[in-house]
C-alpha cells in the first residue's frame, strides 16, 4: 500500500474517532504541517507570540476535538488543515486589531510582508475578501484555498476540481487581483 493510500486509511479512522488513528496521525502529517506553518508565518514580525509550532498544535487539536471531521483524502485533510491555521491567525489578527496594532496587506504570492516588522499580517481583512470572493466565485475561491492554504500544485487543483491547468493558471491571477482589490484601504 502507498504512503498515501496509508495515509488516507488512517485518516478514514482517525475521522471516525479512531484514538489510536489519531494518535499515530499527528507525527505522520506533523512535517508538512510545520512547513505550511512556517509559510503563513513568514510575513509575521520577528517576536510575534504565536510560532509555528504552537500554530500547528493549536489547529491540529482543534480539527480532531470536538465534533468529528471526515477527511476524504489527504489533499482535504491538508486543506482543512490550512483552514483551522487560517482561522486562528484571524482570531489572533482581531485580538491585536482590537488592542490597536496596525496591520499590513497580506502577500498572496510569498506571503512575505509588505513593509515593516512590527506589524502584523491583516488575516482578518483576507478572510473578508475570501468571504465576498467565495459568493462571487466559488471555484476561484476553491483554487486559492487550494494552492495557497492547502499548498496543492496546479496540477492536483486541475484533477479535483476537473478543469485544465490553464483555467487553475487564470483562475489563480484573477483570484489574486480581486482580492487585492478587496483588501485595499478605499476598496
Amino acid at each position: 500500500m502507498s504512503d498515501e493510500a496509508e495515509l488516507t486509511l488512517l485518516l478514514s479512522r482517525a475521522a471516525g474517532g479512531d484514538q489510536k488513528a489519531i494518535d499515530e496521525l499527528f507525527p505522520q502529517v506533523y512535517d508538512e504541517l510545520h512547513r505550511r506553518a512556517q509559510h503563513y508565518m513568514r510575513g509575521e514580525r520577528a517576536n510575534h507570540t504565536l510560532q509555528p509550532t504552537a500554530l500547528v498544535s493549536e489547529a491540529y487539536l482543534k480539527m480532531v476535538g470536538g465534533s468529528q471531521q471526515a477527511w476524504e483524502n489527504r489533499g482535504h485533510f491538508y486543506f482543512c488543515a490550512a483552514r483551522a491555521m487560517r482561522q486562528l491567525l484571524i482570531d489572533y489578527s482581531r485580538a491585536k486589531k482590537s488592542r490597536g496594532g496596525r496591520l499590513q496587506r497580506v502577500d498572496l504570492e510569498n506571503a512575505e510582508p509588505a513593509a515593516g516588522d512590527a506589524m502584523e499580517m491583516d488575516w482578518e481583512g483576507l478572510e473578508l475578501a475570501l468571504e465576498k470572493l467565495k459568493v462571487d466565485d466559488h471555484r476561484r475561491y476553491q483554487v486559492v484555498m487550494y494552492r495557497y492554504f492547502a499548498g496543492l500544485s496546479e496540477q492536483q487543483i486541475s484533477e479535483l476540481l476537473g478543469v485544465s491547468t490553464k483555467t487553475v493558471e487564470r483562475d489563480w491571477d484573477k483570484a489574486r487581483l480581486y482580492l487585492y482589490a478587496l483588501m485595499q484601504p478605499e476598496a
